[in-house]
C-alpha cells in the first residue's frame, strides 16, 4: 500500500473521530456486537487460516485464539458501560467544597501492529480494547501469517467502514510508512528489535506506546516440586503452537538432585501428549516459515539431545527437543528460542539462580515449581519479570481480571480486561469546585495566620 493511501485512510479516521460518534458508549457496544457476530460467522475460515499458517488444529485454534477473543469480547460487552462512567475519587479537605473524579477519554487514532505467532488473538484483543475505549483504529497484521491476515481484513471490512477500522496488509514497507504517520496511540506486539524501531518512531511525535515483547522466560524447578506434574505442565506450555509463544517456557533451571528425574518425566510427557512419534501427530503445529525453521535447527546441539532433534523439512515441523547438560554460554541460551527446544540447566544452591538471573534481561514470564513458601515469596518479591505462574505455565495470560505485559526488555504497558480499557484511554482528572463558597486561604496576601492554616490543611 502506498504512503498516499495510508495517509488518506488516517486522515479520514481523524475526521471521523472528530465527529464524536465513537464517544457514545452505545455506539461502542454496537460495534463490539458486530465484531462478535462476524467472528462467529467466519470461525471456520479463521480455523482454516490458522491451520495453513501454523498447522494449528481446530481445538488449539479455539483454545488459544478464537475462544479467548470471544471471552474478551463478552467481558467488554458486559463491562464497557461501567468502565466508561466517571470514577469518583476522594477530595482533600483543602479543596472544600468540591468533588473530584476521573473521566476515561479515547486517545483518538490508534495503530495496532500485531505478530504472526497468535495472529488472530493478538490482533483482535487490542482491537477490542481500542473499540471499547472509543478510538478509531488502523490494524497492521503480520505478512508472515498471510492467510490469517487476509481473513482478518475480510472480517473487519465486513463490519466496519475504513474511516473507523481499517486493515493495512503488507510487509516492512507498509510498517515503515505507518510509523511515519502521527497517531495518538500505538500498540505493538513483536520482537524487541522491531519494538525499538517502533518506539524510536513514536518518540518523534511523543506518541504514547505499549510494547508487548518477549524474552527468555525461565522455568525454575526446585527439589520440593511435584516432578511428574511439573513435567506435564511444562511440556503443555512448551508444545502449544510448537513453542512459538511469547510466554512459552524458554528453558529450565532445576536443582541438580532432581534433574535426571525431571528429564525422564519431560520425555515421557512429550510421548504422552504427542505420541511416540510427534512428527506424525496431525495436531502438532509447524514452524511459521523456513527462515525460522533453519534458525531453530541451528540452536540444537546434537551432542546434548536427550530426546527429539528430528524434523521434517517439507512440513516445517521440529520434534519437541530436550537438551541436557546446558550452560548459560551455549548458543541456545543466547537468544529467545521461540520454538520446541527445551534446554535444561542445573544449580546446586537456589541463590545461584537469583545471582544468574538478576544479571539477565528481564523476561516476559517466569515459572516456579516449588512447594516451599519462603522460596516462592522470595521469587515473587526479588525476581523481576512481567508475570507468571507458581506450579504451572502460561495460564496467567488467560484471564480478563489481571493485566498482562512485560517489564524492561520484555515490554512496557499492559492489557486484558479492564486494564485494556484503561490502556487505550486517557484518564482525565477533574475537580468540580462549587461556587457558593470561596475560601480566601489560598489567595495573597499571605499572613502568619494563613500559613498556620495552610500547614494544618495540608498535613
Amino acid at each position: 500500500m502506498e504512503r498516499i493511501e495510508i495517509t488518506k485512510i488516517l486522515g479520514n479516521q481523524k475526521l471521523f473521530f472528530q465527529t464524536g460518534n465513537t464517544i457514545d458508549v452505545n455506539f461502542r457496544i454496537e460495534m463490539l456486537k458486530k465484531l462478535k457476530e462476524a467472528i462467529l460467522k467466519f470461525q471456520p475460515r479463521i480455523e482454516e487460516a490458522l491451520y495453513l499458517d501454523l498447522g494449528k488444529s481446530s481445538s488449539e485454534s479455539y483454545m488459544t485464539e478464537i475462544g479467548m477473543v470471544l471471552s474478551e469480547l463478552n467481558y467488554m460487552l458486559k463491562n464497557v458501560k461501567k468502565f466508561s462512567k466517571p470514577k469518583r475519587v476522594k477530595t482533600p479537605l483543602a479543596q472544600f467544597h468540591s468533588k473530584s473524579f476521573t473521566v476515561s477519554n479515547p486517545y483518538g487514532n490508534v495503530l495496532i501492529i500485531s505478530p504472526w505467532n497468535y495472529p488472530f488473538l493478538l490482533t483482535m484483543d487490542p482491537l477490542i480494547a481500542s473499540i471499547s475505549a472509543g478510538n478509531t483504529t488502523i490494524i497492521k497484521p503480520s505478512a508472515y501469517s498471510k492467510n490469517t491476515s487476509l481473513v482478518i481484513k475480510e472480517i473487519l471490512d465486513s463490519c466496519f467502514n475504513e474511516e473507523y477500522v481499517a486493515t493495512v496488509l503488507g510487509g516492512r514497507n507498509e510498517n515503515n510508512e505507518l510509523l511515519k504517520q502521527k497517531f495518538d496511540f500505538i500498540f505493538f506486539t513483536g520482537s524487541g528489535e522491531v519494538g525499538k524501531i517502533v518506539l524510536e518512531n513514536a518518540a518523534k511525535n511523543l506518541t504514547p506506546t505499549v510494547l508487548e515483547l518477549g524474552g527468555k522466560s525461565p522455568v525454575i524447578v526446585d527439589e520440593t516440586a511435584d516432578i511428574k506434574l511439573a513435567a506435564r505442565r511444562i511440556i503443555f506450555g512448551k508444545i502449544i503452537n510448537s513453542g512459538q509463544t511469547c510466554v512459552a517456557p524458554d528453558y529450565i533451571i532445576c536443582d541438580e538432585k532432581i534433574k535426571d528425574e525431571l528429564v525422564c518425566n519431560l520425555i515421557q510427557e512429550i510421548k504422552n501428549q504427542l505420541g511416540e512419534k510427534p512428527l506424525d501427530n496431525a495436531n502438532y503445529p509447524h514452524i511459521i516459515n523456513k527462515k525460522h525453521f533453519d534458525r531453530l535447527l541451528g540452536l540444537i546441539d546434537k551432542d546434548k539431545v536427550s530426546f527429539g532433534g528430528n524434523y521434517n523439512e517439507e512440513t516445517l515441523q521440529i520434534e519437541p527437543t530436550v537438551l541436557d547438560n546446558i550452560t548459560f554460554g551455549d548458543k541456545v541460551m543466547l537468544e529467545e528460542i521461540f520454538g520446541p527446544i527445551l534446554p535444561v540447566i542445573t544449580y546446586q544452591k537456589f541463590m545461584e539462580v537469583y545471582d544468574e538471573l538478576k544479571e539477565l534481561p528481564k523476561p516476559l514470564a517466569l515459572y516456579l515449581f516449588s512447594n516451599e513458601k519462603t522460596r516462592i515469596n522470595f521469587v515473587l518479591n526479588h525476581f523481576r519479570y512481567g508475570g507468571g505462574c507458581i506450579n504451572d505455565t502460561i495460564i496467567h495470560l488467560a484471564t480478563n481480571n489481571m493485566p498482562f505485559g512485560g517489564v524492561g526488555e520484555s515490554g512496557m504497558g499492559s492489557y486484558h480486561g479492564e486494564d485494556s480499557f484503561l490502556t487505550f484511554s486517557h484518564q482525565k482528572s477533574i475537580v468540580d469546585k462549587k461556587t457558593w463558597i470561596d475560601l480566601p486561604l489560598r489567595y495573597q496576601p499571605y499572613t502568619e495566620k494563613k500559613d498556620k492554616l495552610i500547614k494544618k490543611f495540608l498535613k
